[in-house]
């Protein structure tokens, strides 16, 4: 029980500042879509731009944050080396990278679709290769159970890229400054400024990251370095095979939509599932603190029971967020342009399939701890294609509409083959009648509140869909959350 309030304890802090960091980054997509219009097509070059991105920062880190954990409690390891050669791995791969970039940009820019713009590519990929490499000094932040730092630089780089985007976005150009010619004539914005910002924000960090990088001076160990590429390289297939899972339709896109304007529509999309991202804040709050605390864990008596409650929990909490993003819609899709609005049908769907990914996670843990890491990379890798085969199917007829529903069926069939084949070797007892009568509830008030949106005015909806969701709370706190157990307070509600 000491260890779970641990991990409620680390949970919260990483939450905490997951969540404020993610509601400052919010900033970002008003701001953004209300400069770049719908139809201008800017914003779908973000969203396409980052979704190699997140592909890449997949690549380059190669799975070595679970590595480094993993290799971090493992007897007979010498935590300094491992620390050290992980950190020497990453930079060296990191580099090699970018050197391949600078070589080959202008291809590799034509082959995206940018080649008038080979600006886009180079200055974003070598962002991504120093994100991966501070990757790790971020991952020895948590295994020293230092949050606050981590939180702290997360939170102080988003903040720089907001205050700097507003500078380049709205202050300038209303003061007509022009500080080193970043405009052209009319103060016309370009979204390579958006890119080059983010490169800014990015070595900054690196240099506030000082004192982890001394770890390189432990050395390097060749045969550490052997054994964490054995363990590794499946989660670096899993990984890559799960990103598609997110970030595979946003590339595909432009290659299989039927008309001109994937730009248009990809930006419309991309902005809209911006606001379903609830859900990764609280499953990446989760897995911060639930990745080390795992491992940590492996040897107690106890760590299949405690595996499970933390599953239920986590199913509990987000079908409350769903909920709560549902019912204030009305509210929330301020956080985009009007001229976005029209993909807002997107977010349920986009949402639900957040939570399964977040399932799937939890139950990703069996061949981790088992060393059957060979098995995250199929159960992701059947997941990336079930999504690929729907998009090329799809987006021809349906638009964004098909990429919301791959991402759903992708994680759908992850994390059922996942659950079946984990009873087989790391049998846990999950209280699935707990988690379904959660989830027949959450339907009900599901479409409750979207009868309300669509039947009801603004203020109204509002107000009903309040009713909801704290009949929902009423019911979570009645079956397993009971006041009389809470401390302090909890003498007031004891009969």
């Amino acid at each position: 029980m000491a260890n779970l309030k641990s991990l409620v304890k680390d949970t919260a802090i990483y939450g905490l500042s997951s969540i404020v960091a993610r509601f400052i980054n919010y900033f970002l997509v008003p701001i953004q879509t209300a400069r770049f219009s719908a139809s201008g097509g800017q914003y779908g070059v973000i969203t396409n731009v980052y979704a190699y991105i997140s592909l890449l920062i997949i690549l380059l880190t190669y799975g070595m944050e679970t590595t480094f954990f993993r290799f971090m409690s493992k007897e007979g390891e010498n935590p300094r080396r491992v620390y050290s050669t992980t950190l020497r791995m990453v930079a060296a791969t990191s580099l090699v990278f970018a050197v391949i970039i600078f070589l080959f940009l202008q291809p590799i820019a034509s082959a995206m679709g940018y080649a008038d713009h080979p600006e886009y590519v180079g200055v974003m990929f070598i962002t991504v290769a120093i994100d991966a490499f501070t990757a790790i000094p971020f991952a020895y932040l948590r295994y020293a159970h230092r949050p606050i730092k981590f939180a702290s630089l997360k939170i102080f780089n988003i903040s720089l890229n907001i205050i700097l985007n507003i500078l380049y976005l709205i202050v300038f150009p209303a003061l007509k400054f022009n500080p080193f010619g970043i405009y052209e004539d009319g103060f016309r914005l370009e979204v390579v400024w958006v890119f080059y910002i983010n490169l800014c924000c990015t070595v900054v960090t690196l240099f506030m990251l000082w004192k982890e990088l001394k770890g390189f001076r432990f050395g390097f160990d060749k045969a550490t370095c052997l054994r964490m590429l054995s363990y590794t390289w499946p989660l670096l297939v899993m990984g890559l095979a799960g990103q598609l899972n997110q970030a595979a339709s946003q590339i595909l896109f432009p290659y299989f939509y039927a008309g001109d304007d994937w730009r248009a529509q990809l930006g419309i999309y991309g902005a809209c599932i911006k606001i379903a991202m609830i859900m990764v804040m609280i499953t990446q709050a989760f897995r911060y603190a639930y990745e080390p605390f795992v491992f940590s864990k492996s040897r107690d008596s106890d760590q299949k029971e405690t595996y499970a409650i933390a599953m239920k929990y986590y199913i509990i909490f987000t079908l409350l967020a769903f909920l709560a993003v549902i019912g204030y819609m009305d509210i929330l899709r301020y956080l985009v342009g009007k001229s976005y609005w029209e993909g807002l049908k997107v977010v349920p769907i986009v949402m639900v399939a957040e939570i399964m990914f977040g399932v799937f996670f939890n139950l990703s843990f069996w061949y981790k701890l088992t060393d059957r890491t060979i098995w995250g990379a199929w159960f992701s890798g059947i997941g990336a294609v079930v999504l690929i085969i729907i998009d090329i199917l799809l987006i021809p007829r349906f638009s964004y509409m098909a990429c919301a529903w791959a991402g759903f069926a992708a994680y759908a069939v992850s994390m059922v083959i996942s659950y079946f084949l984990g009873q087989r070797y790391f049998p846990i007892c999950y209280p699935l009648r707990d988690i379904a009568v959660y989830a027949g509830v959450t339907l009900v008030l599901f479409v409750g509140m979207q009868t309300a949106n669509n039947q009801l005015p603004s203020w109204a909806a509002l107000l009903v869909n309040t009713i909801l969701l704290l009949l929902f709370v009423a019911f979570i706190v009645k079956r397993d959350f009971p006041l009389g157990n809470l401390p302090v307070i909890g003498k007031y509600f004891r009969k």
